[in-house]
């Protein structure tokens, strides 16, 4: 069983630090215009009038296509991760790459928030100040000057969902590690029943840490979809191939962290 629970943990740490790393969580098309046709391009694009020469010399001509409706548009394919988001070009061969954070609003990155005991303490000084002056003790206008507001910045839900993406990889390498100790290294059946119990603790606590993150980065997705750059929104899309690594790697932690509790378990039993 320890043996069995060392796999499970190092496949989850496997696919959740591929996952963390790749851009494939989310995918789908996106709906541009296509391009006016040209001399280097001659397909996928709108040819006006049928006549590319009139096109690009006369440019008083009305010019006119008999595409319409989403004839007029390209469906480009896309693919999204945690740090970057990545569309076919269709101007060129391969690919190109848009930071994710910065496509992102700016509702799930943060803002900018003044403390509420910050008022509270202006007025309170402020009354003391004036109680002060009209008992003659000391000068309201010496002492009275500018204040300031500092602003504290409200962390985002995309901020929170990638540092529980690192937590919860640092847990589970520290669950990795004591599961090995345990399994080669230990001396005596207390010391491994030790490790065995601190393994399964940081196990449960990397993967309600890593679920509470892939949902946490879902929900950025959806809200990007909706309120993200017009140019970037995508046609449709579903859940790509490191979505799932993602939550195989949740499975995998959760699985390891139950056949330990259970090893830890039967060792009690064993030696009452």
């Amino acid at each position: 069983r320890a043996l069995l629970a060392v796999s499970l943990n190092l496949m989850a740490l496997l696919f959740s630090t591929t996952a963390f790393i790749t851009t494939h969580w989310c995918e789908g098309t996106q709906r541009v215009p296509k391009p006016s046709c040209g001399k280097e391009k001659k397909t996928n694009c709108l040819n006006y009038s049928g006549n590319e020469t009139a096109n690009e010399t006369n440019q008083n001509v009305v010019h006119y296509s008999w595409e319409t409706g989403d004839d007029r548009f390209l469906f480009r394919y896309f693919h999204t991760g945690i740090w970057y988001s990545c569309e076919e070009n269709i101007n060129a061969a391969g690919e190109k790459c848009r930071s994710f954070i910065d496509l992102a609003p700016a509702s799930e990155k943060g803002k900018k928030i003044q403390p509420r005991l910050l008022p509270l303490l202006q007025r309170s000084s402020l009354l003391f100040l004036v109680s002060l002056e009209l008992q003659g003790m000391h000068s309201f206008q010496s002492i009275q000057g500018p204040t300031c507001h500092p602003d504290y910045t409200q962390p985002g839900v995309l901020w929170l969902s990638v540092v529980s993406e690192v937590l919860y990889i640092m847990l589970l390498v520290v669950g990795f590690s004591l599961m090995c100790l345990e399994l080669f290294h230990s001396s005596s059946v207390i010391d491994g029943l030790k490790l065995n119990a601190f393994a399964a603790v940081f196990t449960v606590l990397s993967g309600l840490l890593g679920m509470v993150a892939h949902m946490m980065y879902t929900q950025v997705f959806q809200v990007t979809v909706s309120l993200g750059p017009e140019d970037w929104r995508p046609h449709s899309w579903d859940y790509g191939w490191s979505f799932c690594l993602a939550w195989g790697s949740f499975t995998c932690c959760m699985a390891a962290s139950v056949t330990t509790l259970n090893s830890y378990t039967k060792t009690v039993i064993e030696f009452r």
